[in-house]
């Protein structure tokens, strides 16, 4: 009797832990649910009382009127531009920098390390009238490179990198791959970036999804309206023809957001691929 009533309370446990995992996954779900059904609605709808649950249908109407009145393909492309190519720095740059902080030892490297986690500390709006002011001093303002340049490498994903570092690449690899006769860069690249990759895949992604939602250092430093990134040219739609057209905004949010889903979707299937092969291949 005992071993079935001990049965039934962990089925019981089960079954709540599981009712409480669907719920918690259905109100995260929703806000992006109720995206896609305010982007198929006018304004008048989305204010409506009481609000209408279900998809509408203008959507594509509301797509035409966001074409109309901003270049959604052209900023998309800029931003595009953009987070790639910091993304690929950043995993570059910080992953090599972590390496060299995480199983190197050289004098002066809790100096520098106490350094870079002050500069880590100060907020970015702090850093942007002198940022600006270097960008200008070299021509950049305007242009894209002032948004990739600077963003290139970053406190947060080298201090990252040398914590996963420190507990994923073991001393005993390291040794044997100097035996082998592996200098820095091929200790780098065959042995430390094969047994990090599911940090990297993190660190791909959280660079990614910051550059692509960046707004207020591409505000300031393109200073063309005509070439802007996606997030600056969204916020344009709030004065068009004096209102909100929220159909339109939400339209064009809906979007904005796709390639992010598809980028999140491609590192985590990298990271549950990576931690189930093991670390050391």
């Amino acid at each position: 009797m005992r071993s079935i009533k001990g049965v039934k309370g962990t089925r019981a446990r089960g079954l709540t832990l599981h009712l409480s995992l669907i719920a918690g996954v259905l109100v995260s779900l929703f806000p992006f649910y109720w995206t896609i059904v305010m982007s198929t609605r006018t304004s008048t709808e989305i204010f409506s009382f009481p609000p209408k649950l279900l998809p509408g249908s203008h959507f594509l109407e509301n797509l035409r009127h966001l074409f109309q009145n901003i270049d959604f393909f052209g900023s998309m492309a800029n931003t595009l531009i953009v987070a790639v190519s910091v993304t690929f720095l950043v995993l570059f740059f910080d992953s090599l920098a972590a390496f060299v902080f995480a199983k190197y030892e050289f004098p002066g490297r809790k100096l520098l390390f106490v350094l870079m986690m002050g500069i880590f500390m100060v907020p970015a709006q702090l850093q942007a009238i002198p940022q600006f002011v270097i960008m200008a001093k070299l021509g950049w303002i305007g242009s894209l490179t002032s948004l990739v340049v600077p963003a290139a490498a970053n406190a947060f994903g080298i201090f990252w990198m040398r914590q996963y570092m420190k507990g994923a690449i073991h001393d005993e690899l390291m040794d044997s791959s100097r035996l082998d006769g592996c200098g820095f860069l091929r200790q780098y690249w065959h042995v430390a970036l094969p047994v990090v990759r599911p940090g990297l895949a993190f660190l791909g992604i959280f660079t990614f999804m910051g550059q692509w939602n960046d707004y207020a250092w591409p505000l300031i430093a393109l200073i063309n309206p005509d070439h802007v990134t996606l997030q600056v040219a969204l916020s344009q739609l709030n004065s068009v023809h004096g209102t909100t057209d929220y159909g339109m905004v939400m339209a064009g949010a809906l979007l904005a957001l796709l390639p992010l889903l598809v980028v999140f979707f491609i590192g985590a299937r990298q990271i549950m691929a990576d931690l189930g092969k093991g670390a050391i291949r």
